[in-house]
């Protein structure tokens, strides 16, 4: 049995084992430290790709206000055309001829006879066809299909 002598009979040991409990309890404040910092440094890191992200994005927005300073103006709806076979026939007629046209000759080839009212009824839907936007009249009676 080991009383209070022992500790009187050897010194060396009593240290020794004081000494082995201060390392081993430094041992773990180390080990802690060291996560803390590990935690700490990917932090860092996530914060420093979180402001890179942050000025590539301002650089960007700054470089495209710089580029074009007029804002994107949203496309027109096509123009609407009406429902009528009539006026299908005459952008049909347009499509396959390519260029420009006059009444009569719209009226020619729709296969109308050339009297003085069709023709003239050709130039109303013509003249509608431009109202609507759907057509040009590039000069007096000369209609023609836009160029976008």
């Amino acid at each position: 049995m080991i009383g209070p002598d022992a500790r009187q009979a050897d010194p060396g040991a009593w240290l020794l084992d004081r000494i082995d409990a201060r390392e081993q309890a430094l041992t773990c404040q180390i080990e802690q430290t060291q996560a803390e910092i590990d935690m700490l440094t990917a932090r860092l890191g996530q914060l420093s790709e979180a402001i890179e992200h942050l000025r590539i994005s301002r650089k960007t927005l700054i470089s495209l206000a710089e580029e074009d300073p007029t804002p994107i103006q949203p496309a027109a709806p096509p123009p609407a055309v009406p429902e009528h076979p009539a006026y299908q026939q005459i952008l049909t007629v347009f499509a396959e001829a390519g260029g420009s046209l006059r009444a009569r000759d719209l009226a020619r080839a729709m296969d109308l006879p050339l009297t003085q009212n069709d023709i003239q009824n050709v130039r109303a839907k013509l003249k509608r066809l431009v109202s609507r936007g759907v057509l040009v009249e590039t000069e007096p009676g000369l209609f023609t299909q836009p160029r976008p």
